[in-house]
């Protein structure tokens, strides 16, 4: 039963550039799965309704994603774990985190625009990690470049070697429907139901002569022709390539439209891994290890802005998860139970007795969990390779309501231990500074702080280059002493107290280098 619950799970993130039609493609998703009934309008103001899983009030008004969110739903006896990440580079942190949680990925690029800048940071990434990667060539029913232009275009600026899956009739204007490669029939797009449901039309016969007069004759050859090609240029799909990150398939189709997506949902729950194992810095951990596993992955304050609930989203690696059983914290060396464990769907959260590897729990959390901290069922055990990004743009955080200070600290202090910005003291005059990754997230915290803590605060522009981590070879040694009284100006503690060091500029680093040759300056706090 527990390797049948291990080999039905699919957990899988969604990345892209903004605005490719990620967060659009998780919903259809989601409808395919019969998880909605229907789908919120994702940048309609018509439709107040918003995407599923955009459930953030500041992501419903500026139409982007800024928080991972996790969904959950059962599709063909498969239990699938989708993360929607954010696009924007802002919030870039969030997405190279949730990648450390998932087993493969779904890039989505959008046809008109191709490859962006965000999409190659995040393919890296997950080459750098051999994770699975499947291609989703969306927007098809708009102008966009030629397919065998984009596949080249995929290969070369992002080093993937594709094979494609399925291939498009036609395009923009001329879009007549899709072939599948991987189940050998063609669908049609019905021009007089574009976004209905019922809207296709298949073909398991490139011959049918209803095909030939459904898409005329001068597209059937057309087609016929490219899909020679397709086979006499790219490599026929191998299951163990794919999962080894060697191969990957392109599908393509319209997210909005509903259309080429089933196809995807169903080949992806064909070939797509089951949980892998994963390296922690003490051995290789594997999902059919009885003894239960996991790391915290991300932090939410505030799902439930009523309660004031924080949850840490949990990856578990191995074992069973189960309801009011003692597991081991093991950054504070202390047994910790969960009466509420949830599962998650957007923002409807139900509380489970029981969950298996490659599933995502949110635990209740009272300030207990850092990202990156592991729970065991006892042995000590670290997961690796949840990075914390030193920040690139600083400012003073000022309290603009003296009646709310305490509402401030307590929402200054939530949301930093989400991991979207850091907190750092001055240490001679305990001036408040937040470092953040992308300027964006400055909005977003003081926008949360007014409408989650009633807390209003205004921001003060501070030259700062970069914030790095003191590490000194001896604590009591001159060199130290001197360096503390010389940089007072520029010296702060973060958030756990550790001492940091704000450089005004690069050469002020690195001229403190040189004069402190026994201090090490790191850039990340984990060294």
């Amino acid at each position: 039963m527990f390797l049948e619950e291990i080999a039905r799970r699919r957990t899988f993130g969604i990345i892209s550039h903004p605005d490719a039609g990620k967060t659009t493609l998780t919903e259809k998703l989601l409808l395919f799965g019969g998880a909605i009934q229907e789908a919120g309008a994702v940048k309609s103001n018509k439709i107040k309704k918003g995407a599923t899983s955009d459930f953030m009030e500041i992501e419903r008004q500026r139409g982007i994603s800024v928080a991972t969110s996790v969904l959950a739903f059962i599709y063909k006896n498969k239990k699938i774990n989708i993360l929607d990440t954010p696009g924007h580079k802002d919030f870039a942190e969030d997405t190279f985190r949730t990648l450390t949680a998932v087993d493969s990925v779904i890039v989505v690029i959008d046809v008109a625009k191709g490859v962006e800048e965000q999409t190659e940071k995040l393919v890296e990434v997950c080459r750098m990690r051999s994770i699975p990667i499947i291609v989703f060539i969306n927007k098809l029913d708009r102008e966009g470049k030629d397919s065998f232009d984009l596949l080249d275009e995929i290969e070369t600026k992002l080093g993937l070697r594709v094979t494609p899956l399925s291939h498009p009739i036609g395009m923009g204007y001329d879009f007549k429907g899709i072939y599948n490669i991987w189940s050998k029939n063609a669908k049609l797009f019905l021009e007089d139901t574009k976004t209905s449901k019922g809207n296709t039309v298949s073909f398991d016969n490139l011959e049918d002569p209803e095909l030939e007069r459904l898409i005329g004759t001068k597209s059937l050859e057309t087609l016929k022709e490219e899909l020679g090609l397709v086979a006499g240029v790219y490599p026929p799909f191998s299951q163990e390539e794919y999962l080894d990150g060697a191969l990957h398939p392109v599908f393509f189709g319209s997210a909005l439209n509903n259309f080429g997506v089933q196809e995807l949902l169903d080949c992806f729950i064909d070939i797509a891994p089951a949980p892998l194992k994963k390296q922690s810095e003490e051995r290789l951990i594997k999902p059919d290890e009885k003894d239960f596993s996991g790391f915290v992955f991300k932090i939410h304050a505030n799902m439930d802005p009523n309660h004031r609930d924080r949850l840490a989203f949990i990856k578990i690696v191995s074992g069973t998860f189960e309801r009011n059983t003692p597991y081991l914290h093991v950054r504070n060396n202390k047994k910790v139970k969960f009466s509420s464990p949830n599962a998650f769907f957007a923002e409807r959260k139900e509380i489970v007795d029981i969950s298996y590897p490659g599933d995502i729990v949110g635990l209740h959390d009272t300030g207990n969990f850092k990202i990156g901290d592991s729970l065991t069922s006892g042995e000590q055990i670290h997961f690796k390779g949840i990075p914390s990004f030193s920040p690139e743009h600083f400012r003073y955080i000022n309290n603009a309501d003296p009646m709310k200070s305490k509402q401030l600290n307590k929402g200054i202090d939530q949301l930093m231990d989400e991991g979207v910005a850091q907190l750092f003291t001055m240490s001679m005059n305990n001036r408040k500074i937040i470092g953040t990754v992308g300027a964006l997230q400055f909005e977003v915290i003081q926008y949360r702080l007014e409408h989650e803590y009633g807390a209003i605060c205004s921001y003060e522009n501070l030259n700062v280059f970069k914030a790095c981590w003191v590490q000194p070879k001896d604590e009591k040694n001159q060199e130290f002493t001197d360096f503390k009284r010389v940089k007072q100006k520029f010296l702060a503690t973060d958030k756990q107290g550790q001492l940091v060091f704000l450089a005004d500029s690069s050469f002020s680093l690195q001229m403190t280098q040189q004069k402190y040759p026994s201090i090490k300056f790191h850039l990340t706090s984990e060294f």
